[in-house]
């Protein structure tokens, strides 16, 4: 790929892919190593849709608002991010180049400076999830009440994640094509599940129908009573709830470099993960409500440090004796999962960085196996803030983290749609609109103004429960405002250093929309035919 060595070396904090080439003189390394397989892309994809968010963090959604409130809350989040990842699809569809990402069309479509500071959230954000996915293992093993103190399964948990980084990438690849297949069989049982318990197949064959949207009631109070309280309980919710969905779209794109025929699947990807949400997501907290009361005492915020799945609870006042055991090692495992994808994501970026000449040379260092290593020591080492569990509660320690999280994950959609209006322009000025017509996003431009509208919104409202009378705490409002000013330091002080003489935006006319298309446009393959009616069903699997 002649192109990529020029992109890379324009892009700040692009995912660079694995088969970047040096020249043959280098050795190995120097580069990190292509090892992951169509498989192992196909399913992780799938699976990457499925986290502790759904498994753990919607029982707190559940606690907050109720089950109509928890349902409304993730069909809003579901369509505002049907907006972003619309535009996304678009934008790599038309440039799926080797090794791009958001922050790479933030360099391209807005300036080199965006390029950076996305570069860079993304790394401290990625880096930082791991702890957070830690602290949810923790919180789900809590369920069987060990007798073993919190540092000792912090550590060992940490451990685990952090020396599966340390194998090659196909090792990587391997396990996450096994924990992601386990996700998905396991999210389909539980739906099944869900039905036949709601048509009373328990063990005490009463159906459940919707006696948990009726006790205490569908849509609760939170923080104060009544109409008010109702809202709050729902704007609660819908904060919160974003956790579940972070940086799904972005990870899309990322594949793009990765695919076969991009310029043809990519859209198709984009309008699939759009059903997965629906099915997952959507139908999985429907599931939950019907399932479990929301004033169940061992919910995450139920109490102090409880924190066990609502699927686990939901299977154990249901009577199925054992079944709650093993929802909650497969639980386990996801969040142990989820910890080992986004140490990978965070060594990758911040190697991404190093290359393009933004952070110090030492973390392109890889090992012969093609591991970044002093980059993945780097994002490992935030995961020591998972020791905060020992000085509070597990419970509380996980709301910070999420906070953070969903503060980046807000301003990485901002960002998805400006960047998207930009390279919109871009099209426009240059004659290229009726050149991509085909890849053009039906709801496009509008979808994704009202998505950066929303998430805008919510973003200033990450917090807002801090602002209610009698309720104000630093740690709260700091962790869920922290990563405003973070970025805005990152974006300044590149703009006042090395980028004091870059344009604060590229001129539409400027912006380069032709290197490397050709060579996209030459790999393109014909579209499979599918002429039997199931093949159709492939869509959510593909």
């Amino acid at each position: 790929m002649a192109h990529a060595a020029s992109d890379s070396e324009k892009d700040p904090g692009m995912m660079k892919s694995s088969d970047t080439h040096y020249g043959d003189d280098l050795q190995p390394t120097d580069s990190t190593r292509r090892g992951l397989k169509s498989r192992h892309a196909q399913m992780i994809a799938l699976g990457g849709t499925i986290g502790t968010g759904l498994f753990v963090g919607a029982g707190q959604g559940l606690h907050r608002g109720g089950p109509a409130t928890l349902l409304i809350a993730y069909i809003v989040i579901t369509l505002l991010l049907f907006g972003v990842a619309t535009a996304t699809g678009e934008m790599s569809a038309y440039m799926p180049v080797p090794g791009c990402s958001m922050a790479y069309y933030g360099n391209r479509f807005g300036s080199k400076s965006i390029g950076v500071t996305m570069g860079w959230v993304y790394w401290y954000i990625f880096a930082i999830t791991v702890p957070a996915e830690i602290t949810a293992t923790h919180l789900v093993i809590g369920y069987w009440n060990p007798p073993l103190p919190t540092a000792f399964w912090l550590t060992i948990i940490g451990i685990v994640i952090i020396s599966l980084n340390l194998f090659p990438v196909k090792v990587y690849g391997e396990t996450e094509f096994w924990f992601a297949s386990i996700k998905v069989f396991a999210i389909i049982g539980l739906l099944l599940l869900t039905v036949v318990l709601f048509f009373g197949g328990g063990p005490s064959h009463q159906p459940l129908w919707f006696s948990n949207w009726n006790d205490p009631a569908p849509m609760k109070s939170y923080i104060v009573e009544g109409g008010v309280g109702r809202l709050v309980g729902f704007i609660a919710t819908l904060v919160f709830s974003v956790y579940a969905f972070a940086f799904a779209p972005e990870l899309l794109v990322i594949t793009g470099g990765e695919m076969d025929s991009p310029r043809r699947n990519l859209p198709k990807a984009s309008r699939r993960y759009f059903y997965r949400l629906i099915i997952f997501y959507v139908f999985g907290v429907l599931a939950i409500g019907i399932l479990v009361n929301s004033n169940n005492p061992g919910l995450l915020g139920g109490t102090n440090d409880a924190g066990s799945s609502p699927w686990a609870l939901g299977i154990k006042v249901a009577s199925i004796s054992g079944l709650d055991s093993v929802v909650n090692v497969i639980i386990v495992l996801s969040a142990w999962s989820a910890g080992n994808s986004y140490l990978y994501l965070a060594s990758r970026a911040l190697y991404s960085i190093a290359e393009a000449g933004n952070a110090p040379k030492i973390f392109t260092r890889c090992t012969k196996s093609g591991i970044p290593i002093y980059a993945t020591a780097m994002s490992a080492s935030v995961s020591a803030l998972a020791y905060m569990n020992v000085s509070s509660s597990s419970a509380t320690v996980f709301n910070w983290f999420i906070n953070i999280i969903n503060t980046g994950a807000f301003q990485s959609w901002i960002f998805c749609c400006f960047i998207y209006f930009r390279y919109r322009k871009a099209t426009a000025v240059q004659g290229i609109p009726t050149a991509s017509e085909a890849l053009r996003a039906d709801p496009e431009p509008y979808a994704a103004w009202v998505s950066m509208i929303g998430f805008t919104i919510l973003l200033l409202l990450n917090g807002f429960t801090v602002f209610i009378d009698g309720q104000w705490n630093v740690e709260t409002f700091i962790s869920a405002y922290i990563g405003i000013p973070i970025t805005i330091a990152i974006y300044t002080i590149h703009k006042c250093t090395a980028g004091r003489h870059d344009p604060w935006l590229t001129a539409p006319e400027d912006i380069d929309l032709h290197t490397g298309i050709m060579e996209v446009a030459l790999q393109e393959n014909p579209a499979p035919v599918h002429d039997k009616w199931y093949h159709k069903w492939r869509a959510i699997f593909e």
